[in-house]
């Protein structure tokens, strides 16, 4: 087989010639000057496919919302910078941004707000749903299976306004979700939403509050929450997105597919991240704190310890988004008035490994995974929920994607191919026969 590149005007061509056949494949150049290869034909022209475990080298659409340069770590939703978005806008914000591809005027803020906060009550038949849940169950199924259950409760015809009426519900009542799971586990009776609560706070109301007392919001730990949600709203075709994207495919409805990316998300090597981190603090502080031990048992290839909250898949040599929410752990740290022992291991942590060689040659930097953990512990959220509030701050994203792949004329069911590795053709043995 050759493969030769004729890159004599743009966007070009890749030639491939196998067996006496050929084919020439297009160029593709998005509009941030990444190069693809189109190899839509190639099965037709040629009887070939692809292989690409985990299409780490596969891209399946085009897609105008998110841009990522992991090499110069850089994030933006629709062109706008995540540093930017992270100091001057609001998550409502940045979720119209990307469900809708502009910036809103004031008034389309103020309406998108308004109708959000109006959605945030669920229907009262559905809160008796987490009844029939064990009071054991993690968090992340049970949102799972409520957004699922959802799809019962509005299943008008697939229409513009309908759509729009789902994405509403969706985006105002997953905080209401979370918190019903966290309260549930908890035996604790449901807070109803409060009208007069911005988004974040009104979650963390309905988080931490009881009928018992009155429970007023810190406005520094709601920004901080708010400020989490920007940071991960979106993040390209990754596990969980590609998920939603492969589900809607199908024409599946907007509550089941964002349901199976929840599920996806669920997964620890995806949205159990920072969970990890926690935990590696815990096991940092149950073997007497010693920070530096730990780090050179992290360096060791013999040795199963592991850094967890480093390095990145996609950045390769820095986490903007952590860079971001460095400060925001500081500012949350000194609100709560925290100084525990966990906390002081992770900063000491933080510090040996930025200045460590071994560390620093091998770009394992912190990412958002770590500090956003931390910050989840300091504002008193339980480690089992850690995943759900990714799966809050994502949610717009997946909703975006969604809605970009059913607009998408280039659209088709998903349908990977595989290479087969089974047996050839054999006969069926009677049972008496076999031994």
């Amino acid at each position: 087989m050759a493969i030769t590149t004729q890159a004599a005007s743009k966007p070009g061509t890749v030639d491939l010639a196998y067996d006496g056949k050929s084919l020439s494949m297009p160029i593709i150049e998005g509009s941030e000057g990444e190069i693809g290869i189109d190899v839509a034909q190639l099965r037709n022209k040629t009887g070939m496919i692809t292989f690409d475990p985990g299409f780490g080298n596969t891209g399946a659409c085009r897609s105008t919302i998110t841009f990522i340069d992991g090499e110069r770590g850089i994030l933006r939703y629709r062109g706008y910078s995540i540093e930017e978005l992270a100091a001057r806008s609001s998550f409502l914000e940045v979720a119209w941004l990307l469900i809708n591809g502009e910036l809103p005027t004031g008034t389309e803020l103020e309406t998108f707000s308004r109708e959000v906060i109006h959605h945030t009550m669920v229907h009262q038949d559905f809160g008796r749903f987490f009844d029939g849940l064990p009071k054991d169950a993690h968090p992340m199924p049970v949102c799972a299976a409520a957004v699922g259950a959802l799809a019962t409760f509005y299943q008008q015809p697939e229409t513009e306004q309908s759509i729009h009426d789902s994405v509403t519900r969706l985006i105002a009542k997953m905080p209401t979700i979370a918190a019903y799971s966290y309260k549930h586990s908890l035996g604790q009776p449901f807070m109803y939403p409060r009208n007069v609560l911005d988004y974040c706070s009104n979650f963390l109301h309905m988080m931490f509050a009881n009928p018992c007392e009155e429970y007023a919001v810190d406005p520094v730990l709601a920004k901080a929450v708010d400020l989490l949600l920007i940071l991960h709203a979106d993040h390209e075709q990754n596990c969980s997105t590609s998920t939603v994207r492969v589900v809607g495919s199908s024409r599946a409805n907007l509550f089941a597919s964002i349901a199976a990316g929840i599920s996806a998300l669920w997964g620890p090597l995806h949205g159990g991240a920072n969970q990890q981190v926690i935990e590696m603090l815990d096991r940092i502080e149950s073997e007497g704190g010693d920070v530096r031990a730990f780090v050179d048992r992290a360096k060791d290839k013999k040795d199963n310890s592991r850094l967890m909250g480093f390095g990145h898949r996609v950045y390769k040599n820095f986490d903007p988004r952590a860079t971001i929410l460095k400060k925001a752990c500081t500012d949350v740290l000194n609100a709560k008035g925290l100084a525990s022992r966990q906390l002081e291991i992770a900063m000491a942590l933080e510090e040996i490994a930025l200045s460590d060689d071994y560390f620093i040659s091998h770009k394992l930097y912190p990412n958002v995974d770590f500090y956003s953990g931390i910050i989840y512990k300091a504002l008193g959220i339980p480690v089992n929920m850690f995943t759900v509030m990714f799966t809050l701050g994502r949610l717009p994203g997946w909703i975006a994607q969604w809605i970009e792949m059913r607009h998408d004329p280039e659209t088709r069911i998903v349908r990977p191919r595989q290479i087969y590795t089974g047996p050839t053709v054999r006969g069926y043995v009677p049972m008496e026969a076999r031994t």
